[in-house]
């Protein structure tokens, strides 16, 4: 073993073990930021430890050191960009964009090494077998992982619907042909130890990815964004064992499982199994017409006399949804939140697993307004606190604080835990208007006697009830 595969090794044993150290940090909002810079560092540390093993083997040449340094500073570079423009609102679009270089990334090391079998032959026998399949691997997973986010981006952010023959039976048939499609190119491929069926094999995972995720509905993104990052940590171990890389090999379980157990917690948030949200289509499938009727006895109020109530409360809770995160009005709602700190009342908030469009959407949103991590309240704790709460502002949330959920056993809802606000003693809804959320259903929260809708922007709602709390003396102590 030569000095220079040696330190390459050395190299890769630091990074596993500062990338191990940086997801664990990930664990805790105030180490969150820490923990990246961590994990980028292992990440740089295991480039390096690539780059030397190249130059003790055969050596970069000139035109190498062109493409390795012109795509590191045009990737730097699109990554400092996106990390100052992007809005938070756009955050769960980034993240399935995300998911989708990382698969494009280890599909494209599997389609190099099977264009140029030097680059990654291990001989013949058991060892250029199971570099075979995880070429295959890491083709088969990474496509579908590309073609999939970037369907999953596309309907995040509204460039996409899911046609109408998609939500049939027919895309089940389609779905299958592609699937054996792909499996055949597969089988080709590690049969002929060369690049024979490669591209019939990436066209088939291509497809089978757009295919499978267009299908989906929007109120299960969460569940998808999560097991799409599943899928770019396995196609990066695969890809891993295609170049011989200990780290990428350890990343990619490391993600792997993680998005696995991340996508099972979503699935059980929502009281559903992963082949229903894949195979069993938009989660508002089989709303009745009565689900989808006109509402009753709505009652609606405005900022003013939600904050005369406001006044005389001992405990608030604040639901946020994506409503809050489209209108980006989670830096009011901080200011609103001190307002009533100053004046002694008790502030929380309600986080439900699959608030927003992405897994810890709503967290990543509040810590942006600098919302103290100890008042963010998952819905196990919280729950039993409403029928103590004074006050619940709902904040563009809809399906996630449905009580047919619970109550209705005929609602696609039905089993699906949801946060029981209702049980407060008085609860103000912050929504545009009366349309449904994802599951396309109506919501009988808003029927309720101690429910008032407040209509309009959530942003340009927050502020009036601001002002209003002002000029009421609230929080005078410490604002005014």
């Amino acid at each position: 073993m030569t000095a220079a595969v040696v330190i390459k090794y050395a190299i890769e044993l630091v990074a596993v073990l500062l990338l191990a150290l940086g997801i664990k940090g990930l664990s805790k909002v105030r180490s969150a930021r820490a923990a990246n810079q961590i994990a980028a560092v292992a990440l740089a540390l295991a480039v390096l430890g690539v780059l030397i093993n190249f130059l003790s083997t055969s050596g970069i040449d000139a035109s190498a050191w062109l493409w390795i340094i012109g795509g590191t500073v045009v990737g730097g570079l699109l990554g400092a960009i996106t990390s100052q423009r992007v809005p938070m609102t756009a955050m769960p679009e980034t993240v399935a964009l995300f998911n989708g270089c990382g698969g494009m990334s280890s599909l494209l090391v599997a389609l190099g090494v099977a264009l140029d079998p030097l680059a990654g032959s291990d001989g013949e026998g058991t060892g250029a077998l199971v570099a075979g399949i995880s070429i295959v691997v890491s083709v088969f997973v990474g496509a579908i992982t590309f073609s999939g986010s970037v369907v999953a981006m596309g309907k995040l952010q509204g460039w996409l619907d899911t046609p109408a023959w998609m939500q049939s039976k027919l895309r089940h048939v389609i779905n299958i042909g592609l699937a054996a499609f792909s499996l055949v190119a597969a089988i080709a491929l590690i049969a002929s130890g060369g690049d024979q069926g490669l591209w019939l094999l990436v066209i088939g995972s291509s497809l089978l990815g757009i295919g499978v995720t267009l299908s989906i509905g929007g109120a299960d993104m969460p569940v998808v964004i999560s097991l799409l990052n599943s899928y770019s940590g396995v196609a990066a171990a695969a890809a891993g064992f295609v170049v011989g890389s200990q780290m990428l090999i350890v990343a990619g379980a490391m993600v792997g499982a993680a998005g696995l157990i991340l996508t099972q917690v979503m699935c059980n948030a929502m009281n559903r199994s992963l082949v229903n949200v894949l195979f069993g289509g938009a989660l508002g499938a089989s709303a009745s017409a009565a689900d989808q009727g006109e509402y009753q006895g709505i009652t609606s109020c405005s900022a003013e006399e939600c904050a005369l109530t406001l006044e005389t409360a001992q405990r608030v809770v604040f639901v946020p949804g994506y409503g809050l995160a489209v209108a980006q009005a989670q830096h009011i709602l901080r200011e609103v939140a001190e307002l009533l700190e100053a004046q002694g009342i008790d502030v929380a908030y309600a986080i439900h697993p699959v608030a927003g469009r992405m897994p810890g959407h709503m967290n990543v949103l509040l810590a942006e307004a600098d919302v103290p991590y100890e008042q963010l309240i998952e819905m196990e704790t919280i729950n039993p606190e409403f029928p103590r709460t004074d006050v619940v502002i709902v904040l563009g949330a809809n399906d996630v604080v449905n009580p047919q959920a619970r109550n209705d056993s005929t609602s696609p809802l039905y089993g699906m835990p949801v946060l029981n606000v209702e049980e407060a003693t008085t609860v103000f809804v912050v929504k545009r208007g009366l349309s449904a959320g994802y599951a396309g259903i109506k919501n009988s929260l808003f029927e309720r006697p101690n429910t008032s809708m407040v209509f309009g922007d959530a942003k340009k709602v927050l502020s009036g009830l601001a002002q209003e709390l002002r000029e009421l003396g609230v929080g005078k102590a410490k604002v005014g």
